[in-house]
């Protein structure tokens, strides 16, 4: 069988040592909420438009929750302001954002009706919203049983070709991303505009300016998915597309993506707190409701775990992607993510000249995929030792496409010859889908040919690796996670606990704190 000899008591403490790393993380969150989950809620409640000021939209769900918080009275949550409004006006949910966020009305000066009303009333409104994400999320699902769905855990024709399309404008977006689909792509992501994970606010409508990528707005969401859909009824395969889900707005795009039949959210706490400097709090309570909202949905997330090892070694950091990888299951499961949704992440970025570094690559590969058998894995390709010789980057595409076959990789975002150069263009989409596909089938059956030595490079480095995991695990659960990362635990970055974007949205709960969606989800 095509599998590592692991140890697997230090597999299994390893997740105790999660688990056990992850208890005041739960406190942390049972405790306080955000404006991030206060503007979601609202957003569930299909609090989705937007007014005009000047040149700008401005989102009704930011100026409601604005409100109340410039009153200090956020930390009851917002439906108890919002749905008190309801009930007291006798108007629309959309007349009443509107409303609020004209000024027109003050949520905190009207009359409160009883409580108990107030609650039933909220309940009732927050189980129709779930009501229809469960509906939405049929639909999508519909269409996937109508055309040949190629996604599965494990896939003996090989990985999901994944490609991305970034040209800032979504129209543009739309015709690389039909062009990528014939040419044999399964997943298309469209690639969020640079720091747009800095903004406290979701963009609204359509866009056709974006650096480095296209913004993430539900409008967009909408385009690309309805011209995603046509091409899967056109190729009778289904296409799916992912966008991102992590920053100051992760679980508004949680609630966006769920409602606009998204497929795949890259969705990790970690990457914010290390690579945006976002404020761990802020980003690890938004990051539990975010995954509440993408579980019932049952979008896949994709974690950021790759991203380590493009700042810190690869050889000798690798027990780094494997300890967070333990923690982001944990904190998934506590949100009732099944692990057939939970697409963790991992890359092939060791330095080409190291001896025997394909040899390690595969041995770090196929300890991922043993030690979560049944979650979707996303392998990233190399960039880091990527240069402008676009044949030598062809090549070490063609190795690292090898290696996913090999081992039994879920997901494998092609690299791109020119990546180091320029934003790819469609003919380096097409070589890179042409390279894949070759390798992807020349090798399908590969790994039910050989097997690995038991005191082999594979299988001692693999060891290695989860020994090392378990050590750090350990240190881990010793200072604390938050001090931990203080003390550069995860690629080599140092954040604190009070420092970063964001912290002045974090609010602890009043002890009547009303927002049935935790409940409910």
């Amino acid at each position: 069988m095509f599998k590592l000899n692991l140890n697997q008591n230090i597999v299994n403490r390893c997740r105790e040592l999660a688990l056990e790393i992850s208890i005041p993380i739960k406190k942390l969150i049972q405790a306080h909420t955000t404006v991030a989950i206060e503007r979601a809620s609202l957003r569930l409640l299909d609090v989705n438009g937007a007014i005009e000021h000047g040149k700008q939209w401005l989102p009704m769900a930011n100026l409601v929750v604005d409100q109340v918080k410039k009153q200090n009275k956020l930390d009851q949550g917002i439906l108890y302001w919002f749905v008190n409004g309801l009930i007291q006006k006798k108007i629309p949910t959309s007349t009443l954002a509107s409303e609020v966020s004209k000024e027109k009305i003050n949520l905190c000066q009207l009359p409160l009706a009883d409580n108990i009303e107030i609650e039933r009333k909220t309940k009732t409104l927050c189980i129709e919203a779930k009501n229809c994400l469960t509906e939405i999320r049929n639909e999508r699902d519909e269409l996937r049983q109508e055309t040949k769905d190629s996604f599965r855990v494990h896939r003996p024709e090989g990985p999901l070709l994944y490609v991305i399309v970034a040209t800032g404008n979504i129209y543009d977006d739309i015709i690389q991303a039909k062009a990528a689909a014939q040419a044999g792509a399964d997943a298309i992501a469209v690639i969020r505009s640079t720091a747009q994970s800095l903004l406290d606010y979701v963009p609204h409508g359509a866009t056709t300016q974006g650096f480095g990528g296209t913004y993430a707005t539900q409008e967009n969401f909408k385009i690309m998915r309805r011209a995603l859909d046509e091409e899967s009824k056109k190729l009778n395969r289904y296409i799916r597309l992912t966008n991102y889900c992590s920053g100051l707005c992760m679980p508004e795009i949680a609630v966006l993506g769920a409602q606009e039949k998204l497929d795949f959210l890259l969705n990790d706490a970690m990457y914010g707190i290390l690579f945006r400097d976002i404020n761990m709090q802020r980003t690890l309570i938004d990051q539990h409701f975010s995954r509440l909202i993408t579980a019932h949905a049952k979008i896949v997330i994709h974690t950021g775990e790759d991203n380590y090892l493009t700042t810190a070694d690869a050889i000798e950091n690798g027990h780094q992607v494997l300890a967070s990888q333990f923690i982001n299951e944990c904190l998934a499961k506590q949100a009732h993510m099944t692990e057939d949704c939970m697409g963790l992440g991992h890359a092939q970025e060791m330095n080409p000249e190291h001896p025997n570094c394909f040899l390690l690559e595969i041995a770090r590969a196929q300890m991922t995929r043993d030690i979560f058998p049944n979650s979707p894995i996303k392998f990233m390709p190399p960039t880091r030792y990527k240069s402008g010789d676009i044949f030598y980057s062809h090549l070490m595409d063609a190795m690292f496409n090898f290696v996913g076959v090999l081992t039994g990789q879920t997901i494998q975002l092609l690299g791109m010859p020119t990546e180091a150069m320029h934003t790819p263009l469609l003919q380096d989409r097409w070589m890179s889908i042409k390279n894949a596909k070759y390798i992807f089938n020349g090798a399908q059956d590969l790994r039910q040919e050989i097997s690995f030595q038991q005191n082999g490079v594979i299988n001692t480095w693999a060891q290695k690796v989860l020994s090392d995991t378990l050590k750090h695990l350990e240190m881990i659960k010793h200072k604390g996670l938050f001090k931990a990362i203080e003390d550069k635990a995860f690629a080599e970055v140092c954040r604190t606990e009070t420092s970063g974007k964001g912290y002045d949205g974090v609010i602890k709960k009043h002890p009547q704190y009303l927002n049935p969606f935790f409940e409910i989800f």
